[in-house]
């Protein structure tokens, strides 16, 4: 299952956030609270569902999440609440914008959302100087995206790659460039995602954009292409996470696709393929913030760091099957005794490759200003 949730285009959030209310932005010096880590060992984390390791035989124990309690003392109150970004912006927002605390010291959401915070100043710094783990073992391709540079706010949970999912079985040949998707065999059974900041930029690295550096014109030049394939009929449908049984059920053939789902598609269907196309695909991840008001930010630093430590980014990775944000992890999964675990650290999807890696890139954020009439052209031609 897949974190990159379908932009449901929550019109208190779009409004806020597209307008860049000056009223909601919240001042360095106020997002911070007396940390009371020391007295009460506890940590709130909020995530997403089936987005950590759990058990074989009890589920509802977490490895990882044990084991850094039985090292620490501190207890984890852990919750599976994030269901969509921007519903779980309208959840918080309302206390984040009125200086108030959430009730969570740690949170998960796309990075595109948590530009968003940044831009608020809703999240907290994090102090890397408790987080040895996080400076030594972060991989070098996420340490500065452009909504925060220096990765202060952010530290990945997992990361992951859109490109094209297909049955090579069915189609009957490779899928090596974004064009492929529009070839006349394809007409019908193609599928894209709905969500716009889920969706351009593999669509604008398939035109040879630059997608650190897009441009309104680039943002254009797609949509106007998007739109003569949706009036030719090319374009089955857009999509959330339901391109998988498409996918599976041979509805279609190939589709923009998360990396992460067609690991776990293989394991049932090995005629399914993922290309990153040689113009390239996006790197994204889902990341780790401390919002403002925290009241147990050293606790919570403290959890992150635990989850960079190579062992406990292993498990976890062997558990998720997205790509590591611990490139060191890689060694761990090599030496496993088990045949199956062993040969994660060969895939190139947890761990991509240094081929797989000059062709992937973090797009740049939708800035504000952009947000609002971007999303309205976009949502015309998806049907939102």
């Amino acid at each position: 299952m897949s974190r990159r949730s379908l932009l449901l285009g929550l019109a208190a959030g779009a409004a806020l956030t597209g307008c860049g209310v000056p009223a909601a932005y919240v001042q360095p010096g106020d997002r911070a609270r007396r940390d009371v880590s020391k007295g009460d060992r506890s940590v709130d984390f909020a995530n997403w569902p089936l987005y950590i390791d759990t058990d074989d035989e009890d589920t509802s124990k977490r490895p990882t999440l044990d084991s850094f309690t039985e090292r620490t003392g501190i207890s984890v109150r852990y919750t599976e609440e994030i269901n969509d970004n921007d519903e779980f912006f309208g959840k918080v927002s309302p206390a984040l914008m009125n200086h108030q605390e959430t009730g969570r010291d740690l949170i998960v959401v796309s990075d595109w959302m948590a530009a968003r915070f940044v831009r608020l100043g809703w999240v907290q710094e994090m102090d890397r100087a408790k987080q040895p783990n996080v400076a030594k073992y972060l991989d070098p391709q996420l340490r500065s995206p452009a909504f925060d540079e220096g990765r202060l706010h952010s530290v990945p949970w997992q990361s992951g790659i859109t490109g094209i999912a297909y049955n090579r079985k069915r189609l009957g040949r490779e899928i090596r460039h974004t064009s492929d998707l529009w070839a006349d065999d394809l007409r019908g059974r193609v599928t894209l995602l709905s969500g716009l900041d889920e969706s351009f930029a593999l669509l604008m690295q398939g035109n040879g954009v630059d997608v650190t550096r897009w441009s309104a014109e680039d943002f254009h030049e797609m949509c106007e292409q998007v739109e003569k394939l949706v009036k030719r009929k090319h374009i089955r449908r857009f999509t959330g996470n339901d391109y998988i049984k498409d996918l599976s059920t041979g509805d279609v053939l190939a589709c923009q696709a998360y990396s992460g789902d067609v690991i776990q598609l293989r394991a049932d269907n090995p005629d399914i393929e993922f290309g990153v196309p040689e113009e390239g695909a996006e790197l994204w991840a889902e990341s780790l913030m401390v919002p403002n008001l925290a009241r147990h930010k050293r606790n919570a630093e403290a959890l992150v760091d635990h989850y960079y430590e190579p062992e406990v980014a292993a498990e976890l990775a062997a558990w998720v099957n997205y790509v590591c944000p611990v490139p060191a992890a890689r060694d761990v999964l090599a030496s496993s005794k088990d045949e199956e675990t062993a040969a994660l650290a060969e895939d190139p999807l947890i761990f991509p490759d240094d081929s797989m890696r000059k062709r992937l890139a973090i797009a740049r954020d939708i800035t504000s200003e952009e947000r609002t009439p971007f999303a309205k052209r976009w949502n015309a031609i998806v049907g939102l």
